[in-house]
């Protein structure tokens, strides 16, 4: 099997798939990986459930920080490499790796010095809820380095038109985590019963084994990874380019992440039940915007490398089969979770209080899946151009707008308001940002003629 794709020529389907299926078949590893922490928490109950939901918001937060090192690292290595300029790839390449690290560390010590007041944010309303919270966010948080290099990895491999190395080394973890979970969590032999602290270990561990994973693989990559000398000082004009290009999307993800604390506050008045919901809920939901994620990282390399080399009509040609790929698949997860929410929700909490609050939050976030399949596979796209702010300018606004909608709409319709609130703003982010890429696809041929302007 190729582990590398040509992104600039010959037929436009088959090398978009090629690339993007393994970039799909990890995002749906990253969910199972998710899932199975889960799975195995959820025995404990949904008081274990609500401290990993609680504690998980900041490592959602964090990752607007990989975020800025992995896209603008991704985009300028494609965008380098479609141009043929190999040297500039492998420097951008150091300058993300760089700032992931720095940003790991830096996020890592407050969560290890403040992990306690940033649980109490929530409210939780168990002592016991709580403390499990913070001592998960303190080992996850505390040790988000692997995690951000995991990241960073995976961007510059599919710049590179490799996302072969990727799926497997996520595969490895994935299994990993499932044998680690249960043994940390309930014990086994002379390893003791931690519970949620367990799971927090062997989400760890597991982590730490993909990396070396990652380390091994990239060896004979010889374009990027041959001599990189990570540490080497000598990119701060790689580094500030980066910054530049991806502090929108990283600003978008940690107000996002943000925005949804609040939410998850407000949800936290229903009860640690509701925070639970809105926990499993979610990761159920995210069936479909990670695999969105993953294609729209596909396609943000092949929108990047085909800029560089100046190929407008194959950009178009690339977004509009994806639009109709995400078509099908927005339209069938939504099927799934209108028709069998019990089923699905049962899987990982089956208290009987709990499941109709479950059951409401599925059927309702189902009605948006498709418009969220489009926002995210555009927003890869404008990416790839290096135009990162409109994807941004959009998420931000609009989400922002649920605050107060949900506050509105929960006095109107209770805890299912809030789930409204969600379903409302992710319709409207997909419409209206559809609607402003197909404006700049109708101008003259957006061709590479300067340096790529945000």
């Amino acid at each position: 099997m190729k582990k590398n794709y040509d992104l600039l020529k010959g037929p436009i389907i088959p090398a978009l798939s090629a690339l993007a299926l393994p970039i799909m078949a990890t995002s749906l590893i990253q969910m199972a990986y998710n899932m199975t922490d889960m799975i195995w928490i959820g025995q404990i109950g949904s008081g274990a459930v609500a401290s990993v939901g609680a504690a998980g918001m900041y490592m959602w937060l964090s990752n607007g920080l990989a975020t800025l090192a992995k896209m603008g690292g991704q985009i300028k290595v494609a965008q380098s490499i479609g141009s043929k300029s190999y040297k500039d790839a492998k420097a951008y390449a150091r300058a993300s790796f760089q700032m992931g690290i720095l940003f790991a560390i830096i996020f890592g010590i407050i969560a290890l010095l403040f992990g306690k007041q940033m649980i109490d944010f929530f409210q939780l309303n168990s002592e016991q809820v709580a403390m499990d919270a913070t001592r998960y966010l303190m080992i996850t948080s505390g040790l988000v380095v692997f995690s951000f290099v995991n990241q960073i990895f995976t961007g510059v491999l599919t710049a590179m038109g490799n996302s072969r190395t990727s799926f497997l080394a996520t595969s490895v973890g994935l299994v990993m985590n499932i044998i680690l979970d249960p043994l940390f969590i309930f014990g086994f032999g002379f390893i003791p019963a931690l519970g949620v602290v367990g799971a927090a270990i062997a989400t760890v561990l597991a982590q730490s084994i993909v990396t070396l994973l990652f380390i091994y693989s990239v060896r004979k990559e010889t374009m990027i990874f041959t001599n990189l000398q990570v540490f080497r000082t000598k990119t701060m004009k790689h580094m500030k380019e980066i910054f530049r290009i991806g502090f929108p999307t990283a600003l978008q993800s940690m107000l996002f992440s943000s925005i949804s604390m609040v939410i998850a506050r407000l949800i936290a008045g229903w009860g640690d039940a509701a925070v639970a919901v809105q926990k499993v809920g979610s990761q159920i939901e995210s069936i479909s915007w990670m695999t969105s994620e993953g294609y729209a990282a596909a396609l943000n390399s092949f929108v990047a490398q085909n800029y560089g080399a100046n190929n407008p009509e194959r950009i178009k040609q690339g977004y509009y089969a994806s639009m109709w790929l995400m078509l099908a698949w927005g339209i069938l997860c939504t099927i799934l979770l209108l028709v069998f929410p019990q089923m699905i929700f049962r899987i990982f909490i089956q208290e009987s209080d709990v499941l109709p609050l479950g059951v409401d939050y599925l059927r309702i976030l189902a009605l948006s899946e498709y418009f969220m399949c489009i926002e995210i596979t555009t927003a890869g796209a404008f990416n790839g151009l290096g135009k990162t702010m409109p994807p941004s300018l959009i998420s931000i606004s609009l989400t922002a707008l649920r605050i107060p909608l949900a506050i509105w709409l929960s006095g109107l319709l209770g805890l299912n308001g809030i789930w409204w609130t969600i379903t409302i703003s992710s319709i409207l982010k997909g419409i209206v940002l559809t609607a402003w890429f197909y404006i700049i696809l109708k101008k003259p041929p957006f061709v590479k003629t300067k340096e790529i302007q945000v």
